[in-house]
């Protein structure tokens, strides 16, 4: 948090990567160690409530990667130390063997001081953590997995448009998808009011953007439209009401609302949305904001699964 009461991310991860023979990538810095990639020997730790882990587990079941790369999955509050394994019988992940995924973090960084973020990728021969840093995860998993993908999987970076993808995704990191932090987690009116407008230019530019064209990129779904998903899954339940993101409602802005309809109703997309566990992290977590710990029971999420009608846009 800055003096002026503005939200500041700590983006420092564990910047280790997972490529092919552990070589150098060609996109992306290389500031950590370099890891094989090796079908069966890595753990993807996720949590459904979490946005930024819901982008890796979207990923890696689009592409198709669920019996090379296993899955743990939290539960959705967590305390001061770390995200926990109450999803499991017993409390702990039946491979890693855990209670907390702080326990990974400290197998191999006894002394870690940062905060334990899902998702985390978790090497199982050594049950240390490889890396936390989240771009990077699902980067990789397409450029780095490619011989495991499924025959059909989509290309969620197409070389054409990387350039122009990169700053789309951009903005959508720093306006929306951390936009609403800011408004969430501002403590000054002015820093508030500032985030806000943010937020709501950005949602006005997307909602042109998407406008003529079904995906961000065009007609095809790409990496860019897993990131802006994951907050738009959660702005009417969530970021609305719980981080004063209230202009309006996702439901109130008809082109985002059909095309998060859309996605939401694509394999891999709204099969990865838990609203409940989504709401009980926010509310009951956040205590600062909630200090109640009530957890609302709307809205109704049966409107994800109208028709959109944004197979019009689609150019063949």
């Amino acid at each position: 948090m800055s003096d002026s009461g503005e939200f500041k991310r700590d983006a420092t991860y564990i910047p280790d990567r997972i490529t092919q023979d552990a070589r150098k990538p060609e996109h992306g810095p290389v500031e950590g160690d370099l890891w094989p990639v090796e079908p069966g020997r890595y753990r993807l730790v996720a949590a459904r409530a979490c946005p930024w882990a819901n982008r890796a587990i979207i990923v890696r079941g689009l592409l198709g990667l669920e019996d090379v790369i296993s899955m743990g999955l939290c539960g959705p509050t967590h305390d001061d130390r770390s995200w926990t394994f109450d999803l499991d019988p017993g409390g702990r992940d039946p491979v890693l063997g855990y209670e907390r995924l702080q326990q990974a973090y400290f197998q191999r960084f006894p002394d870690y001081e940062r905060g334990i973020t899902v998702p985390a990728v978790v090497d199982v021969r050594s049950r240390g953590v490889v890396t936390n840093d989240y771009p990077w995860i699902t980067h990789d998993l397409f450029h780095e997995w490619r011989d495991f993908h499924r025959p059909d999987a989509p290309n969620l970076w197409p070389d054409d448009l990387r350039e122009e993808m990169d700053e789309v995704m951009e903005r959508v990191y720093t306006e929306v998808n951390n936009g609403v932090y800011r408004c969430g987690f501002a403590s000054s009116q002015r820093a508030y009011d500032a985030a806000y407008d943010r937020l709501f230019t950005a949602l006005d530019w997307l909602e042109e953007r998407l406008a003529d064209r079904r995906y961000l990129m065009g007609d095809a779904i790409t990496e860019a439209d897993v990131r802006l998903f994951t907050t738009l899954a959660r702005f009417d339940a969530v970021y609305h009401g719980h981080f004063k993101c209230n202009r309006n409602k996702l439901t109130e802005m008809p082109v985002l609302w059909a095309y998060a309809r859309d996605l939401f109703q694509t394999p891999g997309f709204g099969d990865t949305i838990d609203f409940d566990q989504i709401k009980t992290h926010y509310y009951v977590v956040h205590t600062t904001i909630n200090p109640t710990q009530v957890v609302p029971k709307g809205p109704d999420p049966s409107g994800w699964l109208t028709p959109h009608g944004r197979e019009r846009l689609q150019r063949h």
